[in-house]
């Protein structure tokens, strides 16, 4: 059996010494991130979803890096999401760094619970909590952060006639114009999927179809459109000349409003007033 010289030996006991001494260090941590300022503004709010932003500062005794937001989107109470946002915000030395992010979530479940909360009026406490994650060298830190604001409740939009017109041309032809209005009484705009509508005349169906098909209506507006439809023999029927002679037309008008998680049955009704055409 053969043993390595005792020179052999020393010189890899020596290069095993210097190797481990070539390892570098555990990083050294940063003290504490220090976090002030915090706040959340409304991006943009509609019937059943909101859009917040949390903002703040954020203090580190040495370089480091803020690479995410876990965040909980609270609305009422009650959890509404959950998620991540990626930041990867430099932190300067000594200095108060702002940073922020959106989250968006539907703070409004049901058309039930729309119109629950469109009734009870009010406002809706919201707000955005979690851990900001931070990195300096190797070391993590995770500090807490929430930040809350109330927001008005939304309020359910109403279906209404603006202006019924009926311009005789004939004893046998009139020409209707009806103009439905969507009030939307939110300090947001509104944004719509349809407005159906189906016209009555003396109880016989006259037309029916859809307007307003993904518009928009503005904060605090009223969106208006128009129904243009004519009574004559081959709409209303043989009849026609009597209903006309009478001078005034019993209408109906119904159908749904349709949005984001909105559906609201309307029925309307009046009497329009036959006038001569020049």
């Amino acid at each position: 059996m053969r043993f390595a010289p005792r020179a052999t030996v020393h010189l890899l006991t020596l290069a095993a010494w210097l190797v481990g001494c070539a390892t570098p260090p555990p990083p050294v941590p940063v003290g504490p991130v220090s976090l002030a300022a915090e706040e959340t503004a409304v991006g943009e709010q509609g019937l059943a979803d909101l859009e917040l932003r949390y903002s703040g500062q954020l203090t580190s005794p040495g370089p480091a890096v803020l690479e995410k937001a876990d965040y909980e989107f609270v609305s009422d109470g009650q959890v509404v999401d959950r998620g991540t946002a990626p930041l990867q915000v430099t932190l300067a030395p000594g200095a108060a760094t702002p940073f922020s992010f959106p989250a968006r979530a539907a703070y409004v479940d049901s058309a039930e619970a729309l119109a629950a909360l469109s009734q009870k009026g009010g406002s809706v406490l919201v707000a955005l909590r979690g851990t900001l994650t931070v990195r300096a060298g190797g070391a993590v830190q995770t500090v807490p952060f929430a930040a809350s604001r109330q927001v008005r409740g939304p309020r359910l939009p109403r279906v209404k006639v603006v202006s019924v017109e009926g311009a005789r041309y004939s004893n046998e032809q009139v020409d209707l114009v009806l103009r439905l209005g969507v009030d939307n009484p939110n300090p947001f705009a509104l944004r719509l999927d349809g407005l159906s509508w189906r016209l009555r005349i003396q109880g016989r169906e006259l037309g029916h179809g859809v307007r307003a098909e993904h518009d928009t209506v503005d904060a605090a507006a009223t969106g208006v459109y128009p129904v243009e439809l004519a009574v004559t023999k081959e709409t209303w029927g043989k009849d026609v000349r009597a209903l006309i002679a009478k001078g005034t037309l019993p209408y109906e008008v119904a159908g749904e409003l349709t949005g984001p998680r909105v559906r609201i049955p309307y029925s309307l009704s009046g009497d329009v007033k036959l006038n001569v055409s020049r």
